[in-house]
């Protein structure tokens, strides 16, 4: 069991942050260790063969990920609430090289012969892998945390810490001024003042990870609310009043995009020639209601969270 022990200032300061370095790590642990992921198969089905049109080499990313300890220096804590991939890049890139090669031997890695060139060489690989198997599902993905992060708010300012921590995950349990964490090994950790980060996370699931090493700051990443929900197949109708502005068309193709497709799957499934759909695709790119992801020979269109609020209702 984990004890972190809290002072009024380290829950004062405890908050959350979402991570795309993190959830891209994570990806890679789900397609490593693909039987203990049930949850995300239709995901991984989907992105194994464009990754393998990509001709991606994930080996640079793949060997910091083992089956229980995932490198510490390849996802550091996020500094903001919100980062973007990018920032948590140069973070990545700017992590001290003893630091890396502690985290290698932990895994049995052997140290890199050039620190900085192999920091490089895992952000270029992390980039390449987030752009074929992330980026197109980001804004349904991004929109999950975020409403995990609503309630957790709601739940805090509600109950207090009790409630905030009441169904964070199984085993999880506030008392006194401690939190208690399922973990192998035992340890007490006080946050001195440090506070404590949660990182609502998709591709953690089923489990949670921790953070308490000295030097980085405190986190716990938890499974968000929502995830077995996440890659059901939810195909709708486009709201009317969405299809007297867009056309029916294009409100159509919208509606479709549950998942990420290419234009002549699009086309066939809305009734259109390729080169109708290709069009309707563009204009609603050049709208940002869709992104545009090259897999290979392949362009996979997603919705933008303009798109996914436009079709909610969400003002």
């Amino acid at each position: 069991m984990l004890e972190l022990t809290f002072s009024a200032d380290d829950l004062a300061g405890t908050r959350f942050a979402i991570s795309p370095l993190w959830e891209t790590v994570a990806a890679v642990r789900v397609l490593k260790y693909p039987d203990e992921h049930a949850l995300h198969r239709r995901w991984a089905e989907a992105v194994r063969p464009r990754l393998a049109a990509s001709g991606i080499r994930l080996r640079p990313l793949s060997e910091l990920v083992g089956p229980r300890l995932i490198a510490a220096f390849a996802c550091p804590p996020p500094t903001s609430p919100a980062p973007d991939l990018d920032l948590e890049l140069a973070a990545l890139r700017r992590q001290p090289h003893d630091r890396v090669a502690a985290d290698r031997a932990a895994l049995g890695l052997p140290p890199e012969p050039d620190p900085q060139a192999g920091l490089d060489r895992l952000a270029e690989t992390v980039t390449r892998f987030w752009d074929v198997a992330l980026a197109p599902y980001w804004p349904r993905v991004r929109a999950l945390l975020d409403g995990d992060v609503l309630h957790r708010a709601r739940l805090l300012v509600s109950g207090g810490a009790h409630r905030l921590f009441a169904d964070l995950s199984p085993g999880v349990t506030w008392m006194g001024d401690q939190l208690n964490v399922p973990r192998a090994r035992p340890d007490t950790v006080p946050l001195d003042g440090r506070g404590l980060l949660l990182v609502p996370s998709v591709f953690a699931w089923p489990k949670l990870f921790s953070l308490t090493v000295p030097g980085w700051q405190p986190l716990l990443r938890y499974p968000a609310r929502g995830v077995g929900t996440l890659w059901e197949h939810t195909e709708q109708d486009a709201p009317a009043a969405l299809a007297k502005i867009l056309g029916r068309s294009r409100a159509r193709l919208l509606a479709l995009l549950d998942e990420p497709a290419a234009t002549g799957d699009l086309a066939r499934r809305a009734g259109l020639s390729a080169g109708g759909a290709s069009q309707h695709l563009t204009a609603l790119r050049d709208a940002g209601l869709v992104s545009a992801h090259r897999t290979g020979r392949y362009v996979l269109y997603a919705r933008t969270e303009i798109a996914e609020a436009l079709l909610a209702g969400r003002p």
